[in-house]
């Protein structure tokens, strides 16, 4: 065999030893060539250079600025992304996860098994359905309308039915533009204020003080009962306001609701209510803003089935605009959500809508207390540990979220030091405004053996 045949070979089998077993690669290498340093030198000169020339094609579009305005990467991803990192560092950890708000009980049979119906009722003819109605169908909507807001007001129409909360929030951006200002809870869930960024609503980020310019961040502390102190609040389009709120669990009273009523018809502003929690609801406290006199004038109340029936990953959600808000032309908000929604959606799952429908039922609003008393055990659970350890603990009692203290601590350095030292996954008070600082957020959604035994974990560390 000549010498070209040699390296030749010698090659082949290099490129190849991915895919070849190690001793076919072993056996052509000995075999080929009689000096192993000179093979492994001419097999590196086959590929190198070529990827040394390569450049990376590049188009003629600029990039979004106002998603380049966005700090890092959007929370909940960083924190998974950490997680991972762990688990790559400790690969026979044992994570307890406490971070994510994820639902992790089984969805009730009494509302599974109304989907499975609707979905084998697909493969027949009497059965079968395609296209919904954008805005959810009416069976659910007038659902909707009689077991949540029964004489507030609201009517069938007045229900958008959608794949979720959070999808709902940007589709109320698009309808707003981005020639309007923002005013938000701090803390608060963070996707307020990142779909501001990104409809171009706000400046830049600016670090000095960690939030973003033209965004009015409504301070929510212990000290003022995490409700902000209206008269210091500068007027603004759009309040994004959660109650229950995520993170702190804190819930708003009937009087502070009408407070903000009264703010919004001053200063002629939207309130967009986030109601996610609201089924947890201990107190006497209103769970609804239409609850409140005039709201309906300047409120809109999203919603979802996420939280109250485990629909983390079936996605149903819906929002209402009543038919009185009007913008500043009396042309009435409701038409313009309509338009966007019929533009950028075609309608929620007929599967999860049927799904959506039994939770509704009497046998399925029962079987969601249950599990929504069993994540408020959990949280109890949870409150009591941070209480005996001396810490001072917020929340847990009208949401599925306990707000702990940590003065003088970064939050994310306490987010390290958890799950270095115990395997437990929390979230960064920080990761939802810089009102969040020198707090972590410990959600109740887990099985109850991972929440005990977190708990044991907790008290090891800091007792």
């Amino acid at each position: 065999m000549s010498l070209m045949s040699n390296l030749s070979t010698s090659m082949i089998s290099s490129s190849s030893s991915a895919f070849l077993a190690p001793t076919s690669f072993n056996s052509s290498r000995s075999q080929s060539v009689s000096v192993p340093v000179k093979s492994i030198k001419i097999c590196k000169c086959v590929a190198t250079p070529q990827e040394q020339q390569q450049t990376a094609y590049k188009t003629k579009v600029s990039r979004n600025s106002n998603i380049a305005k966005l700090q890092a990467g959007y929370l909940f991803p960083e924190v998974a992304r950490r997680r991972a990192a762990h688990l790559l560092k400790y690969p026979n950890a044992q994570v307890i996860s406490l971070g994510i708000g994820d639902t992790t009980e089984p969805i009730p049979d009494v509302i599974t098994s109304a989907m499975a119906k609707r979905s084998q009722a697909l493969s027949t003819l009497e059965g079968y359905s395609g296209y919904g109605a954008e805005q959810g169908e009416k069976a659910l909507r007038v659902a909707l309308a009689s077991t949540f807001y029964s004489n507030l007001g609201i009517e069938e129409d007045d229900i958008f039915v959608s794949d979720g909360a959070k999808c709902d929030i940007s589709r109320l951006q698009v309808v707003f533009g981005s020639n309007v200002t923002m005013a938000v809870q701090d803390p608060s869930y963070p996707a307020y204020v990142d779909s501001s960024v990104i409809m171009g609503q706000t400046g830049q980020f600016q670090k000095d003080v960690e939030k973003y310019a033209n965004i009015e961040y409504m301070r929510c502390t212990p000290e003022n009962g995490f409700f902000p102190n209206l008269s210091t609040v500068a007027k603004t389009d759009i309040i994004f306001f959660c109650s229950p709120n995520n993170p702190t669990g804190a819930a708003a009273t009937r009087e502070q609701l009408t407070r903000l009523v009264q703010f919004a018809k001053d200063n002629g502003s939207i309130i967009v209510y986030d109601s996610a929690y609201a089924i947890y609801m201990s107190d006497d406290n209103p769970r609804s803003i239409f609850e409140i006199p005039g709201a309906k004038e300047v409120a809109i109340e999203t919603a979802s089935f996420s939280k109250y029936a485990g629909f983390t990953g079936v996605r149903l959600g819906w929002t209402i605009v009543p038919k009185q808000l009007l913008f500043s032309d009396g042309f009435p908000v409701a038409k313009d959500f309509n338009r966007i929604v019929c533009t950028c959606f075609n309608g929620a799952s007929n599967i999860a809508q049927a799904g959506g429908l039994a939770c509704l039922s009497p046998e399925g609003l029962e079987a969601m207390q249950e599990v929504i008393g069993f994540y408020k055990e959990n949280t109890k659970i949870i409150v009591e540990t941070f209480n005996s350890l001396g810490f001072k603990v917020y929340g847990g009692k009208n949401a599925p979220y306990v707000w702990v203290h940590f003065p003088g601590r970064n939050s994310w350095d306490v987010f390290s030091e958890i799950l270095e030292k115990t395997h437990i996954v929390t979230t960064p008070g920080s990761g939802f405004g810089p009102g969040g600082e020198g707090f972590i957020r410990v959600s109740a959604f887990g099985h109850r053996e991972n929440v005990l035994e977190a708990c044991r974990r907790f008290k090891q560390l800091y007792n």
